[in-house]
């Protein structure tokens, strides 16, 4: 039997679906391209999952409700959207859950690339732009879910 809460509306925060179709068709593009690298992102270690999913979100909340919906009301990837729709910031424990799973695969990797130091810069390069990332996004206490 599913516990999963039931289907909600997306939040109202003020997005609208923008005027030019132009911008809508860019704008559902880049969020399908996003979608994509997120859920690559769930099986390639060091691409991250979570700000692709959100990237995507906000495309889709610009371009398409139904998209929007659909992703905000997904089995796995709605709870995330919906949080930070909701709440535009993130727990400590999530934030880092996020760092330390980041250091430990980019470590796991420069171990892999430790006789490439091109490839080994640029993946401690961008682990230190993600680990940064994570820790600039304003953070809630748990209570307030």
């Amino acid at each position: 039997m599913s516990t999963q809460p039931p289907p909600q509306d997306p939040p109202t925060n003020g997005s609208s679906l923008h005027r030019s179709r132009t911008v809508r068709v860019l704008l559902w593009a880049a969020g399908s391209v996003s979608l994509a690298l997120g859920l690559i992102g769930v099986v390639v270690p060091g691409l991250p999952t979570t700000p692709f999913i959100l990237l995507a979100a906000a495309c889709y909340a610009k371009a398409s409700p139904r998209l929007h919906g659909w992703l905000v009301n997904h089995r796995w990837m709605g709870p995330m959207v919906r949080d930070w729709e909701t709440h535009r910031s993130l727990t400590r424990r999530t934030k880092t859950v996020a760092q330390v799973s980041m250091v430990l695969m980019v470590g796991l990797s420069a171990w892999g690339f430790r006789n490439q130091p091109v490839v080994l810069g640029v993946l401690l390069l961008a682990a230190v732009i993600g680990v940064v990332v994570v820790a600039r996004i304003p953070t809630r206490e748990a209570n307030q879910s």
